[in-house]
Formats: C-alpha cells, structure tokens, sequence
C-alpha cells in the first residue's frame, strides 16, 4: 500500500501501486474499514467487487490504484465504492466465453451493485458502485 490517505468518519481512502499485492491489500483495507463501521454484512460483497475492479486497472493501467469508500450523509442506507485509476479510458461491460479467463468484472459488479457507472478525473477515471446497507 502507498498509503492511506485518509480513514476518518464516514470515508476511507487508499491509493495503492500498480503492482498485484495491491488486490489482496484492497480487499484487505475495505473488510477492515467496513467492520469499522459495523457493516461486516456488506464485506463480503465489497471485497470481492473491489478486487474484480482493483484487477482490472492492474491489467490495463500502470499508474497508482485508488479505492474510496463513502457512507454520503444526504443518501440514508447506501455504501459507495471508487476504484480510480490513470487510463482516461471507460471500462467495457462484456460478455466472455465459457473458456475465457476474464471478461466477467463488470457484469459482478452490475448485477451486485445497486447501480454502477464510471467517471472522467483530472487524471485517469473512477469506477463506483453503490450498495445497500442493510437498515
């Protein structure tokens, strides 16, 4: 991990390097903030999109990897989740073969995601998704 950038209240941020430790550490960092805030129902979930999000931009950027999870004041009962990386490129939902090793990422996170999309940054874009927290 590079460092975390920022682990108080209602948001946790990381960046983490271009380098496969960073999925494991990822995953790591969001089930120990999500436990944290008592939401240990949603880690599971949360790790596993993280990872499938943080593999991603392993494999098709070569700068640092951002996560940020969010629990927004103004909307009751949702966890949000970033994954940011360097490559200005939007990430394509597709659907894989039986045989194909990858390809599924994007179709976990939207089927598990309450919604999902991606933006543009200054540098790079971010992936989130959005999950329900149980009331």
């Amino acid at each position: 991990m590079i460092g975390v950038i920022d682990t108080e209240g209602d948001c946790a941020k990381w960046t983490f390097p271009a380098d496969p430790g960073a999925v494991r550490a990822a995953r790591t960092a969001v089930r120990d903030r999500l436990a944290a805030w008592n939401l240990d129902g949603l880690a599971d979930i949360a790790a596993l999109l993280v990872s499938e999000l943080v593999t991603n931009a392993l494999r098709h950027a070569t700068g640092p990897i951002g996560v940020r999870l969010v629990r927004p004041e103004a909307v009751d009962g949702v966890l949000l989740v970033e994954v940011s990386d360097p490559l200005p490129d939007p990430p394509r939902e597709r659907v894989a073969a039986l045989e194909d090793e990858s390809g599924r990422g994007l179709q976990l996170v939207a089927h598990a995601a309450r919604r999902w999309g991606t933006r543009p940054g200054a540098t790079g874009k971010t992936v989130w998704f959005e999950l329900s927290v149980p009331g």
